[in-house]
């Protein structure tokens, strides 16, 4: 009820203020372009060069253009672009090479080319608690805090971007705890409700309004005069636990974690229509993107890394100890964030696929075409287009020409510990990921772990014949994991596993940290 009636005023008060912003400075600032997705994409590639694009694979098995799943046929470009070897050939063999020259490159190809850059001038985010208070997940007293991020609109007051976002932590903690942040819809999980007497007051008061807004209500609540607008909540049920693992918030608490949900939507849009509203458009004044330009990935990572800002500043959490989750495009967004913000301490990145842990040469399932001939090329950087041309300007280009792969970006989240988590095809996680294509990525990317330090897989270096390891068995010994389980397009299932690898790698003991 609590936060209904917030919602309505604080949509209220939001629609008043835009309005107020568009009829008094719609003179100063130009207003935003409303492009269609597919509007937006011909902007880009006009802005590129390009004339046509290659249609991307079909996921449907029996179409004339379905996407390949045969192995024979899968590594047209095996080769992948070293990730240990300057530019200028010379090999890198300390870790001060690596962090001083190595990774920059490796960094800069990824801004420019696939997931754009991070503008030099981004609005500053100021943190406002909404609702803070005890509340329980199952049976596990918890503080609850719903936030939420206000964007500084000042030099563009035609676009709000108000970033939300909830914090949970185990109310019986001794001091701070490690906190897992997940890509996902803000809300509070069982938010507080006012005692029995005070909805009796609200249902009231309810009433009357409502009778007032239209006097045929009268008659019916008169002639139901035990019915409520607002139900007041029955005695939690009891009984047996439902069968499985409890859900990952549950596990997490009893883990003595805490868990963040941050709303990717409330940063950026997730389609092409949108790149001219959320952050990139409030950054670009709600005008069309340059080819350099942020991509929804890189802008959800960079949401991410301002709720981290918050997270450095509460008291209930172990900042140096926070982690990124995310699945299927989320998936790709966590591993973004942990290569680009290196205070995250740990990922979990699920069911990634092409654009996340996938290698872009490989040709099974998605392909690089799948993104940049979408719906989806919104996630990209503009120049990630060039590498689906057919016809351009500059000629044509494939996945061969894209200067980096997935196994660099694992890469840049070394020596921290970063778990690679896929399902299998039978339960829905479609072979369209490549779940080996990724082992392969994740397998070439151990050489950076080992050079800093860390632990990899634990197998050989050579990606090129590297087989999966059988379905629920996990190669978790080293800052760099895998595993594999038998669900379906989630992580879910390897959440007890992570957690179990987590606590160990950042010596965190659940037992010591709780009253």
């Amino acid at each position: 009820m609590k936060n209904a009636l917030f919602l309505l005023f604080a949509f209220a008060v939001s629609t008043a203020t835009a309005q107020q912003a568009t009829t008094g400075t719609i003179g100063k600032y130009p207003p935003p372009i409303n492009f269609t997705t597919e509007q937006d994409h011909q902007n880009m590639m006009k802005q590129l060069g390009i004339k046509s694009l290659r249609p991307g694979p079909s996921g449907d098995e029996s179409a004339p253009n379905h996407a390949n799943y045969d192995e024979a046929l899968a590594n047209p470009y095996p080769d992948l672009p070293e990730v240990l070897t300057l530019k200028n050939g010379k090999k890198v063999t300390t870790p001060s090479t690596w962090w001083n020259q190595r990774r920059p490159e490796i960094a800069e190809d990824f801004e420019r080319e696939v997931f754009g850059r991070l503008p030099k001038k981004v609005p500053k985010v100021t943190w406002k608690t909404l609702i803070s208070e005890r509340e329980y997940v199952g049976f596990t007293p918890v503080n609850a805090k719903q936030l939420v991020g206000v964007v500084d609109n000042s030099e563009y007051p035609l676009l709000d971007v108000h970033i939300a976002m909830t914090l949970v932590t185990p109310a019986n903690a001794k001091g701070p705890v490690p906190v897992l942040m997940m890509f996902s819809r803000s809300a509070l999980p069982a938010p507080a409700q006012p005692p029995k007497e005070d909805l009796e007051k609200i249902n009231t008061a309810l009433k009357e309004l409502l009778v007032k807004t239209d006097p045929s209500l009268k008659t019916i609540f008169e002639q139901y005069p035990a019915y409520n607008p607002v139900v007041i909540p029955g005695p939690m049920p009891f009984g047996p636990p439902p069968a499985g693992d409890p859900p990952t918030p549950q596990q997490l608490l009893a883990a003595g974690w805490g868990y963040v949900l941050i709303e990717p939507g409330t940063i950026q849009a997730d389609n092409g229509a949108g790149l001219t509203k959320g952050i990139i458009g409030l950054v670009n004044k709600g005008q069309p993107r340059k080819t350099e330009d942020w991509g929804a990935l890189r802008a959800w990572a960079w949401g991410a890394s301002r709720g981290l800002d918050y997270l450095e500043t509460d008291p209930l959490v172990d900042a140096k100890h926070v982690g990124i989750e995310g699945v299927s495009r989320y998936g790709k967004a966590a591993l973004v964030t942990m290569a680009f913000d290196q205070r995250f301490a740990l990922g979990l990145i699920g069911s990634s696929g092409e654009g996340g842990a996938k290698l872009h040469r490989r040709n099974f399932g998605e392909a690089v075409e799948s993104l940049t001939a979408s719906g989806e090329y919104h996630w990209m950087a503009g120049n990630f287009l060039k590498y689906g041309a057919s016809e351009a300007t500059f000629g044509s280009k494939t996945a061969k020409d894209i200067p980096v792969d997935a196994h660099q970006l694992i890469a840049l989240c070394a020596p921290r510990p970063t778990f690679i988590s896929y399902g299998i095809p039978e339960k829905g996680d479609s072979k369209w990921l490549d779940q080996q294509g990724s082992y392969m990525a994740t397998v070439a990317a151990g050489p950076v772990f080992k050079l800093l330090g860390a632990r990899d897989l634990g197998v050989s270096d050579n990606y090129k014949t590297a087989k999966m390891p059988g379905v629920n068995v996990g190669l978790m010994d080293g800052e760099l994991a895998w595993r594999q389980h038998d669900g379906g397009h989630t992580d879910a299932p390897n959440v007890k596993y992570f957690i179990q690898w987590a606590d160990k790698l950042i010596q965190h003991n659940p037992k010591a940290t709780a009253r």
